[in-house]
């Protein structure tokens, strides 16, 4: 593989790191939190979803500056909202400050599901682009490991204001991403799409795959430029909510719902309350929630290896499988009360993601759109992904406090039965297809 192709997607996908740290890192300092500022229940569902909401708000217009400003100065841009985020909610002094503060950092999350999975689509080969573009989901789980570790590190070493240096320890990261920023290229198809710069498009293709003649890198130049041909006339002749797109938008779509509506992100969350529901002491359950991150990246590790010779729809069923069985025996655990069974239950779960829902849900949505369009349809299907990641974690304390865990459980069971069905009877395989062909291959040209 091009080294140059391998270090840039590496890179940009450090966004995802970012995004898994700052997401789980609060899960260590939720109680600590509703404790010191005496919260309810609602006051601490809106604590912990800050933010989300700015990570809804990121994905609605992350895919404006990605398009306007250019793929490269925008992760630019996210690495300073963490680091902004990260510093001002370790020193935040009441509730009010702190949801600022985590939304800023949310915002930033957003914007980075659209930027970085776009990003390295555009820059990776077909027959690589599962594995590179899952680079941003490894890390994620990555980041999820780290900050699961340094919770229970920080928590373990420290009794007083151990929840400050659990948020501010993500200022380190940050800074090191921005810097790596500053080295990217900009993206060929974004030069070409957004810029009619057909001559620096080339220059970066060159450096993209230097055993190419220049012969194919100009009938690259023009295929590319051919695709983006509505977006480069005065008028462009096709809207992003029009029938020609019904199919890219449906994917987008249902792929981030089901994400969600598996409960991934509120296992994630609150991992050691659940587990102290399953009559586990808090250190034990703060323990338990880094095996989930190690179980996390694994099976992440796996779906990797999977992704580009099985293909995304398959991973998807697999996962389906997991979730159902591990969901259910899960629910069942709960209502029977043999809690020995739901660590197994929670690591087969994550499992189950890792390596179907979690290996393939930024790469789909980032292949399947058109060049001119793919910006706002990462950005349809990242907003869809959090608004639903909000309201799940902002309801969830209400949930918990009025529901039985087996009956939350019984439900996400369901939702992933619902999910198997679509991928069975709905979703096309777009593995080892280039950006332009699929277009061809999904009816929108």
């Amino acid at each position: 593989m091009n080294q140059r192709v391998f270090f840039w997607s590496l890179t940009s996908s450090l966004a995802g790191f970012l995004f898994g740290f700052d997401t789980v890192v609060i899960s260590g300092a939720e109680k600590s939190i509703q404790s010191l500022w005496e919260l309810g229940d609602l006051q601490h569902g809106l604590a912990m979803s800050a933010a989300l909401w700015g990570t809804v708000l990121g994905s609605l217009v992350g895919g404006w500056p990605t398009d306007r400003f250019g793929r490269k100065t925008t992760l630019l841009w996210i690495g300073i909202l963490y680091l902004v985020s990260a510093v001002w909610s370790g020193m935040a002094t009441d509730v009010f400050s702190f949801m600022i503060a985590r939304f800023i950092g949310g915002v930033g999350v957003g914007i980075s599901t659209v930027a970085a999975p776009l990003y390295i689509s555009e820059i990776a080969p077909p027959e690589r682009r599962g594995r590179l573009t899952g680079l941003f989901q490894f890390n994620i789980v990555f980041g999820i490991l780290i900050a699961f570790a340094s919770n229970y590190v920080i928590g373990s070493a420290m009794q007083e204001n151990a929840w400050r240096w659990m948020l501010v320890v993500e200022a380190i990261p940050a800074l090191v991403f921005t810097a790596m920023c500053l080295q990217l290229p900009s993206s060929p198809r974004w030069l070409i799409a957004f810029q009619n710069n057909g001559e620096a498009a080339a220059e970066v293709l060159r450096q993209l795959r230097p055993d190419a003649s220049e012969d194919e890198v100009q009938g690259l130049v023009n295929e590319i430029a051919e695709s983006a041909g509505d977006r480069l006339s005065e008028t462009p002749s096709t809207p992003f909510w029009s029938r020609r797109l019904m199919t890219p938008i449906s994917i987008a779509f249902l792929v981030a719902f089901f994400n969600q509506l598996s409960g991934i992100n509120a296992i994630l969350y609150f991992s050691p309350r659940i587990f102290e529901l399953a009559e586990m002491g808090e250190q034990t359950a703060l323990l338990q929630s880094i095996g989930i991150g190690v179980t996390n990246l694994i099976f992440t590790f796996v779906g990797l290896y999977l992704i580009d010779r099985l293909g995304r729809r398959t991973l998807l069923l697999i996962g389906s499988a997991g979730y159902i069985m591990s969901l259910g025996i899960c629910s069942y655990a709960f209502q029977s009360e043999t809690f020995s069974i739901v660590p197994i239950c929670i690591f087969a779960f994550i499992a189950a993601h890792a390596m179907g829902q979690g290996a393939v849900i930024w790469v789909l949505i980032s292949e399947v759109f058109p060049n001119s369009h793919r910006a706002a349809g990462q950005s349809l299907g990242s907003f869809t992904h959090w608004i639903f990641a909000a309201l799940l974690t902002l309801v969830f304390p209400s949930v918990v406090a009025a529901f039985s865990p087996a009956i939350i459980f019984g439900f996400f069971c369901l939702m992933m039965v619902l999910q198997a069905l679509w991928v069975t009877c709905l979703l096309p395989e777009t593995k080892g297809v280039s950006l332009e062909q699929m277009e061809r291959q999904l009816g929108i040209r």
